[in-house]
């Protein structure tokens, strides 16, 4: 029955990708063949027009064919024309369906720093591209320290694609984690949390130094599944009971925008307390919410 489920469910999904990807890559083309600002102006809204209808249609499919039942607090008080820095737990590919889910046509549209290989994925690296989704090296600390220029290079990446950003309202997301959550990752690394990986801050400076004050806050979101980190098939086979999201909306501090995170060490070392200590709290929240007592 599991196998029956996902072989009905899946052509659906892929229905409704080529159907929503198709005009999109028109658009995109158009866009890409005439740079000029009007023309940019006129095809931005097309494009997030239809990557809301196409995770509008994915999110009601979860709705009918699951009974996965989603718990979510902090919604109020989020501007659909904002500028937010969105920052969450990663434990599942499934992560991305529920952030997609819960904050569809309430905020602007989410936009992931993605790792260069996804570009190849079929239709999807394209729609990515077309939508302005960042490529990243995502290059290891010892890579870079032997190859300098990789880290320039991912961080020229973030330059360009926040300057784009800056003219439209946008969600940037950012898993601080770099990877999904394992029990032999969490053990390797020695994290002193006891759910989440060590955060890694260097994107998130990243960010803020090349968007400044063009970011309205932060968005800080736990994702909690208390009966198991789910697999995207059994979130099609119906085997998810329950999803908890928490969304705290939250001041991003004066002093951390705008510094040299590669060069000055004190404004990274303040800059790295501050992400510890949305982690510290993050890791409590999870521990509440899995006890169910948040």
């Amino acid at each position: 029955m599991v196998w029956l489920r996902v072989a009905l469910v899946l052509p659906l999904v892929a229905i409704n990708t080529v159907v929503h990807c198709l005009p999109l890559f028109v658009v995109a083309l158009v866009k890409a063949v005439l740079p000029f600002a009007a023309v940019r102006r006129a095809c931005n809204p097309l494009l997030t027009g239809l990557a809301e209808s196409w995770i509008g249609v994915n999110s009601a499919m979860i709705r009918m064919f699951t009974r996965t039942r989603f718990e979510v607090s902090g919604l109020a008080d989020l501007d659909r024309d904002g500028h937010y820095l969105v920052l969450a737990n990663h434990q599942s590919w499934v992560d991305i369906l529920v952030l997609q889910k819960v904050f569809n046509r309430r905020i602007p549209l989410l936009r992931f720093f993605l790792k260069r290989s996804l570009f190849w994925v079929p239709m999807l690296g394209l729609a990515w591209w077309a939508l302005d989704f960042p490529f990243m090296g995502r290059y290891t600390r010892k890579q870079i320290m032997k190859n300098p220029e990789l880290g320039r290079r991912d961080m020229e990446v973030t330059r360009k694609a926040c300057e784009k950003f800056n003219s439209i309202p946008v969600a940037v997301m950012n898993f601080v984690e770099g990877t999904r959550f394992t029990q032999e990752k969490h053990d390797g690394q020695n994290s002193p949390f006891k759910y989440l990986l060590k955060p890694k801050s260097g994107g998130v400076a990243f960010v803020l130094d090349a968007m400044g004050k063009g970011l309205h806050a932060l968005l800080d979101v736990t994702i909690v599944y208390p009966k198991g980190i789910p697999s995207m098939i059994d979130l099609m086979a119906n085997r998810l009971p329950e999803v908890k999201v928490l969304v705290r909306k939250l001041p991003i501090p004066a002093e951390l925008m705008g510094g040299n995170y590669q060069d000055d060490r004190t404004y990274r070392a303040q800059f790295q307390q501050w992400m510890n200590s949305l982690w510290v709290q993050k890791d409590a929240e999870i521990a509440a919410m899995l006890e169910g007592k948040a």
